[in-house]
């Protein structure tokens, strides 16, 4: 008995892989799912049932917690009638964000895996098709199932977790600074050679909340940090490499720690911050003694992410802290995190078989 194909459910956001050229001037977002995937050779071959979706038709740079809310609703409707995978086209701009987002907020068992283009279709080598492609064979195969939110791009497979856009127009734009690809696409299949430890869902985002994100740079004077806590709900800072700040900035953020949760990440994109190492003023040790919420291994785009999430859950202090500390890969063993959360790596056999049923 021939097995059915693998259903996949197609949702299209917008972005340069759907921009055509306009007549004053620029390419912007026309193309249809069905545009896109009628432009992908190889797709008959991949044994897939295709259900499309055109959800919005927007640059990567226009899109909202708002329209991520929406599509992860979507996205939960489609995993409830057992589909095998789903695949999400955006821009790129913003994929490192939206994607964490998804996974924040998904707490389906199908793999949802993000996707784009770097180059339009109207360019020669566009690399839209095969990254759609690619996305389609990732949430098909049943290897991801139940893990979440992954980006495949050229032909490499990233956690929403770790993803960064790391160049502005080259084609192999996504890298994962903190452990690497989760795997690889090879001969159309999916190899994965590496796996994220667990996964933190946060559900229920249903309350405002504003989240100011601030990197800070040499001889920074604090300006910016005038007036935050009576204008957002949360702050990231983004400071100097393992976490240190200018001198003159230490009493201004801890006077807002006292009044929102303030997140001290790093602005160079890879590594942690540390928590005991330096105890000079504007340390991370001393910053962390006076109330900052260490981001560990998240970049500050993810730990402004999180943090409006948690925040938008409705979390208290307590609950944002250990929030931070499991996500950001420095959690105590005893520490308890409110929401539930997938702690396993690797699908077993039956979540593969519930995957391609």
């Amino acid at each position: 008995m021939v097995a059915a194909p693998a259903r996949v459910a197609l949702f299209t956001l917008g972005g340069t892989i759907a921009m055509t050229p306009n007549p004053v001037g620029g390419i912007t977002p026309t193309l249809s799912a069905a545009d896109l995937t009628a432009a992908i050779p190889g797709l008959a071959d991949a044994d897939v049932a295709l259900d499309l979706f055109d959800f919005r038709q927007k640059p990567g740079a226009s899109l909202t917690f708002d329209d991520l809310r929406a599509l992860a609703a979507a996205m939960q409707k489609q995993d409830d009638d057992g589909v095998a995978g789903i695949v999400v086209t955006q821009g790129t701009d913003t994929i490192e964000e939206t994607s964490y987002t998804l996974d924040l907020l998904y707490t389906g068992h199908a793999p949802v895996v993000v996707t784009g283009a770097m180059r339009n279709p109207s360019l020669a080598g566009a690399d839209g098709p095969a990254n759609v492609l690619a996305a389609i064979q990732t949430a098909a195969c049943g290897h991801l199932a139940g893990g979440g939110v992954v980006v495949a791009f050229s032909d490499e497979i990233h956690a929403a977790r770790r993803v960064r856009k790391t160049h502005s127009t080259s084609t192999a734009t996504f890298a994962s600074p903190n452990g690497g690809p989760l795997g690889y696409l090879v001969e159309g299949h999916p190899h994965l050679i590496n796996c994220v430890p667990g996964r933190t869902v946060v559900p229920g985002q249903t309350r405002p909340a504003r989240v100011a994100l601030v990197t800070l740079s040499l001889n920074d004077d604090g300006e910016l940090l005038t007036g935050i806590a009576d204008r957002f709900d949360g702050l990231v800072v983004a400071g100097f490499g393992v976490g240190h700040v200018p001198l003159d900035l230490v009493v201004p953020l801890a006077e807002l720690a006292e009044r929102i949760p303030t997140v001290l990440a790093s602005r160079t994109g890879a590594g942690p911050v540390l928590a005991q190492t330096y105890g000079f003023p504007g340390s991370e040790r001393d910053l962390l003694g006076r109330g900052l919420i260490r981001a560990g291994f998240l970049d500050p785009y993810k730990a402004r992410v999180l943090l409006h999430a948690t925040l938008a859950a409705g979390a208290s202090r307590t609950e944002i802290v250990d929030a931070f500390a499991v996500a950001g890969g420095y959690a105590d063993p005893t520490t308890t995190w409110p929401w539930p959360q997938n702690t396993t790596a690797r699908p077993t056999e039956k979540e593969i078989s519930h995957a391609r049923r």
